[in-house]
């Protein structure tokens, strides 16, 4: 049986070309490479339950919680009243499922470019979207996040990108440029926030993308934070960040985070409060160092991506 066959009963993830992890696996869901990547779901020892996208990491049962609130709730809390919200990506609906917390939020459109790995997560997945597909709110379309947004004049309030990492063969690398986020910009109402997964962001690892698309987005947003918070499956500190042309969540105190999030959330949150918002923002010097001096930019013609 798959327990006894060595290639079966363990996943090996490699996050740098010197380092691989190995984790057991004790059940396959799914495995099956779609038009556009190999999607594996499967049960792992260490971390439960994890969907892996060309043999990534992309979210696990035991942890994705801290990732999913720190894409969402940064971007939810910096507008003013966000009421419609774009999301670039989250096959999973976890992330959905977080904006859906917002009282505010009367539209969410989630656009991922992969409709098998989307029926994948809402059959295997259950406990990361919790039947957020399903809320009237929501619009699922099954296209290029890119080619939606452009082909469109809507405006939205938040615009989330949780996106694969900027891989050489992957779908998501034209979704990092400095056009892109141009585009992108002209898509947001006028205290319209944008937030995007950036890859690691650790002491070893922030140089790879995570700098260089801050410095991108810089060359197009007036205010532009990176921040960062250690998910433990992706074996690193994990980078975002978040733009816009005026507001900026930064200026607010721990109390009055704490009193926005009792205000304008619905149910629990499992990691984020105030004061850990606050402390998501700051860096260890070297990588305050590598933001300021950071002179790449991201574009259609110059792309960036993580080396395999």
């Amino acid at each position: 049986g798959r327990g006894s066959d060595h290639r079966m009963a363990h996943f090996h993830e490699s996050p740098s070309p010197h380092l691989t992890i190995v984790s057991a696996i004790s059940s396959i869901y799914h495995s099956h490479t779609s038009k556009f990547q190999k999607i594996d779901v499967l049960d792992t020892k260490q971390w439960g339950r994890c969907l892996i996208l060309d043999g990534l990491m992309q979210s696990a049962e035991f942890d994705e919680y801290v990732y999913h609130e720190s894409l969402v709730h940064p971007a939810l809390l910096s507008h003013p009243n966000p009421k419609t919200v774009f999301v670039g990506g989250g096959g999973e609906g976890a992330t959905v499922r977080e904006v859906l917390k917002h009282k505010s939020v009367e539209r969410v459109v989630m656009v991922d470019i992969d409709g098998e790995c989307v029926e994948v997560c809402k059959k295997y997945l259950p406990g990361h979207h919790k039947g957020s597909f399903e809320d009237p709110r929501v619009e699922v379309v099954i296209d290029d996040a890119k080619k939606y947004l452009e082909d469109r004049d809507e405006k939205f309030d938040v615009i989330i990108f949780d996106l694969s990492d900027p891989l050489e063969w992957g779908p998501a690398k034209m979704l990092y440029t400095q056009s892109f986020y141009t585009m992108c910009k002209s898509r947001l109402t006028p205290d319209g926030v944008l937030i995007t997964q950036s890859g690691p962001a650790g002491l070893l690892s922030h140089h790879l993308v995570f700098t260089a698309i801050h410095k991108t987005l810089e060359t197009i947003f007036g205010k532009v934070h990176g921040y960062a918070t250690y998910v433990p499956s992706f074996l690193d500190l994990w980078g975002f960040n978040i733009a816009s042309a005026s507001v900026d969540l930064t200026t607010k105190s721990e109390s009055e985070m704490d009193e926005m999030i009792q205000h304008r959330i619905s149910g629990t949150l499992s990691f984020m409060e105030g004061k850990v918002l606050k402390s998501l923002f700051v860096f260890p010097k070297k990588v305050q160092q590598t933001l300021r001096e950071e002179t790449r930019i991201i574009t259609d013609e110059a792309t960036l991506h993580i080396p395999s």
